[in-house]
């Protein structure tokens, strides 16, 4: 992959459709094109209507395709939502060459053993991960390969979704004229950028509060090991404070962006604005201080929905705490109610790239680096590609994500 190729990912939010567009600069990734559109067509992170959603994804890839003067082909898509579910599951495999060397065929068989499971006819598998290899009984294993061995095996869970759901997303993007080059689960794809190698290691619960639900992932010993999905978010907040001061949605969102803080104690007085009342021609003056009261309850909730989730998830002790992203934590001290609720250390995470620079972004630019690892894993000759499309890997929309657990360890 050389300099001039171009890697997309495509993030289907509920509030935002984005386009980014990466090119790659070494070992690592610029961000060269940004393209967003409205979120029509979604709620609560599903699929409502399929043609506004077509339309939001051909607009924001317009945008991208505008920003850099390339024409968009293919995409990496993100996916996730309340129908993804891991499963445990275990493969194991006689090790085939002469030599008894351990090799990357080897190691792709025994994660196709591991995705022999009986699923219900509406179960589809997204991906298969190694959480450990085993060598003739030896265990802990990162990265078997040139080990030498009789039996290998794996310890793996699969990340299975809702065929339906799955086919809505692909569906949505093709009539777009977009071809899904790979599906990327979100949470693994935004702890590329999101989350460091000791965070993964010790325990992190990665969280995205999005404009229509909560992804809350736990990482233990380098792996995603649980997520769950609370369905409330952003739009939460955006709707109290159209209650609040009276106002229409649209002027709500606006505020809360503008002049949006998650904590009373934090906020001014001397911050000032106006917004339109609804049901007349009047507009009313408030102040940040007005506004953090509606925002501050809301915010306290999904932040101890959030501690709940992960109680109830069994983790208790989280060494490395949370780490947050989505629109929402861009709203100022949302971090710091965070912590006062979460009752743990918080990081707010933000992408280290140009143009970029915000919580919403994390999910976008972390398929791109999900996508360049998993290529400068996957080859060891750099292959030449068309500059107008990013490279694709695996063999279909459906193709399993390549295992880069060892990425990351």
């Amino acid at each position: 992959m050389a300099k001039g190729e171009y890697i997309v990912s495509l993030d289907i939010g509920t509030s935002k459709v984005r386009a980014i567009i990466g090119e790659q600069a070494g070992n690592t990734i610029n961000v060269v094109g940004v393209g967003s559109a409205s979120g029509e067509g979604i709620r609560h992170g599903s699929i409502v209507d399929i043609d506004l959603t077509v339309q939001s994804i051909k607009e924001a890839v317009d945008h991208a395709e505008r920003m850099v003067g390339i024409h968009i082909s293919s995409a990496y898509v993100g996916i996730s939502g309340n129908h993804i579910h891991l499963e445990n599951s275990h493969g194991v495999v006689a090790v085939s060459s002469p030599d008894r060397e351990i090799s990357e065929e080897d190691i792709a068989r025994v994660l196709q053993q591991a995705r022999v499971v009986a699923l219900p006819p509406e179960r589809e598998i997204i991906d298969v991960v190694a959480k450990e290899f085993i060598v003739d009984g030896l265990t802990g294993i990162v990265d078997p390969r040139g080990m030498l061995g009789v039996r290998l095996e794996v310890e793996a869970y699969l990340i299975t979704g809702s065929r339906t759901a799955i086919h809505n997303v692909v569906r949505c993007v093709e009539r777009a004229g977009i071809e899904v080059a790979n599906l990327v689960l979100m949470p693994m794809a935004a702890s590329t950028v999101a989350l460091s190698h000791d965070e993964r290691k010790l325990g992190v619960a990665l969280v995205d509060i999005g404009a229509g639900a909560t992804s809350v992932s736990v990482f233990e010993n380098g792996v995603l090991v649980g997520s769950s999905i609370i369905p409330m978010g952003g739009d939460y907040v955006t709707h109290d404070i159209a209650i609040g001061l009276r106002t229409h949605t649209a002027a709500a969102e606006q505020v809360k962006l503008r002049h949006g803080c998650a904590l009373v104690s934090a906020a001014s007085e001397a911050e000032k604005f106006k917004v339109p009342r609804i049901g007349s021609n009047q507009e009313i003056e408030y102040t940040q201080y007005d506004l953090a009261t509606i925002i501050e309850p809301r915010m306290q909730e999904i932040f101890s929905l959030v501690r709940k989730e992960i109680e109830k998830m069994g983790f208790l002790d989280l060494p490395s705490g949370y780490v947050l992203h989505g629109g929402c934590m861009a709203m100022q001290a949302a971090g710091d109610l965070a912590q006062e609720e979460l009752r743990a250390p918080v990081r707010v995470a933000v992408p280290e790239f140009i143009g970029v620079r915000d919580p919403s972004f994390v999910n976008g630019v972390g398929m791109i680096g999900y996508a360049l690892r998993s290529h400068l894993r996957n080859n060891n000759v750099h292959e030449t590609v068309p500059a107008d499309r990013p490279l694709k890997t695996g063999g279909g929309m459906f193709a399993r994500l390549k295992d880069w657990l060892r990425d990351f360890i």
